[in-house]
């Protein structure tokens, strides 16, 4: 999944919530502006930074990897 997909999926589920980008950003205490950045793609993804908002969002993580 590349970054722009994965701001998408937090936006979206965000939206599902119905919170607002402050709200969900209080709640993974980090900047409205570094969650705008992630959800529109502008943001380097720093693992500490997407578990906060995945957890307030109530998602979880999981990397797949294929073997070739």
């Amino acid at each position: 999944m590349d970054v722009a997909a994965l701001g998408a999926a937090l936006r979206a589920r965000r939206k599902t919530l119905q919170l607002t980008q402050s709200e969900t950003a209080d709640l993974a205490d980090v900047s409205t502006r570094v969650l705008s950045d992630l959800e529109n793609g502008r943001e380097t993804v720093r693992l500490d930074i997407l578990t906060a908002v995945a957890s307030a969002l109530g998602m979880s993580l999981s990397l797949n990897v294929s073997g070739s």
